[in-house]
């Protein structure tokens, strides 16, 4: 009964969009409308500066750690795995936003933290080392959904590795226009200096 009530609290904050709150009261403005168009961490820091973007990514990072980590020791792992997808949905399809959301990374690498915190510190190195040698946030976040199944399965983290590949195949999915702007060039890159070096 408790994993249920979990399962509705992680959807209930996963739908909170912080990144379009902080925006609002920063700067103003909606960061559907401006940037990347996206309520994400990114996009925030972009738009309102580093600081306030650090704070949503630690807001919507929460949103994923928080109920994953107040389950019992004895929950089963699928209703482990039912508590984070409904986290990471939430921020996805946010009913306050016409069920549109963010990307979900960061979602993603709360609840992660939780339940399989060894998998989440590789697939996060991984994920850092290929921001800052591509410049392109999007490219280590596809890294991070590629590292988690496999650092599951290297950790023996069993239970978690079908919601290690669910979110890989789904992050895929939410990342598809910047995989087709990536493909054309047109990707905004986090670190500029690196595409003018490449240029």
């Amino acid at each position: 009964m408790f994993a249920f009530v979990l399962f509705l609290a992680a959807f209930g904050l996963g739908m909170i969009p912080f990144g379009l709150y902080v925006a609002r009261l920063v700067k103003g403005i909606d960061p559907r409308e401006a940037g990347s168009k996206n309520v994400g961490a990114t996009n925030v820091a972009r738009l309102c500066g580093a600081p306030w973007g650090v704070l949503t990514l630690a807001l919507d990072l929460l949103k994923g750690f928080a109920p994953a980590a107040m389950a019992p020791a004895d929950t089963s792992w699928l209703a482990l795995s039912f508590i984070g997808a409904a986290a990471i949905l939430g921020h996805a399809y946010s009913p306050i936003l016409n069920f549109r959301g963010g990307k979900a990374v960061a979602t993603t690498v709360g609840v992660f933290l939780a339940l399989a915190p060894g998998a989440l510190i590789l697939s996060a190195i991984c994920c850092l080392s290929v921001i800052w040698l591509s410049g392109y946030v999007s490219v280590g976040s596809l890294t991070l959904a590629l590292a988690l199944p496999v650092f599951c399965l290297l950790s023996g983290n069993w239970g978690m590795i079908p919601l290690a590949v669910g979110v890989m195949l789904f992050l895929f999915w939410r990342h598809r226009e910047n995989i087709l702007r990536l493909d054309r060039g047109e990707e905004m890159p986090w670190l500029k200096g690196k595409k003018k070096a490449e240029a």
